[in-house]
């Protein structure tokens, strides 16, 4: 019997009419703000190839809503923080299912940067300069 496969750019357009994107220059000026969290969701590979956005807590996809919770063995206490949870990935469509799922977790305030890493450096973001010997 086939599969009823929906198409995940279905899914990230779902997503975004739930939660609040932000354009990367919207998201640069709130970077070095205290009450603001951002969550790399990259893989390390990306991470030690593309470098990283400073001061960002790096979440692997695969563990955000066991992160997230706080009954959960591996939650991380910085989503317990009082602060605005900001996700991106590489280019938006992972960190806008994630802000999703997130926010229906009960996180709040969340949001996610549209068009993710790549909208973040060419918007002028800061960006620390990627691991020259990564382990990845």
């Amino acid at each position: 019997m086939p599969h009823t496969i929906t198409p995940v750019a279905q899914l990230v357009a779902a997503a975004e009419a739930e939660i609040e994107t932000l354009a990367a220059a919207e998201a640069v000026a709130l970077h070095g703000r205290g009450d603001i969290v951002f969550i790399d969701l990259r893989d390390v590979r990306e991470l030690a190839r593309e470098g990283r956005v400073p001061g960002a807590f790096h979440c692997p996809r695969g563990m955000l809503e066991f992160w997230i919770d706080p009954a959960s063995k591996y939650h991380k206490p910085v989503f317990g923080a009082d602060k605005r949870f900001v996700f991106f990935c590489a280019a938006g469509q992972r960190s806008a299912l994630a802000t999703q799922m997130a926010q229906r977790m009960g996180l709040s305030p969340v949001a996610h940067i549209g068009g993710g890493f790549a909208a973040w450096k060419a918007a002028g973001g800061p960006v620390e300069a990627a691991e020259t010997n990564p382990k990845a």
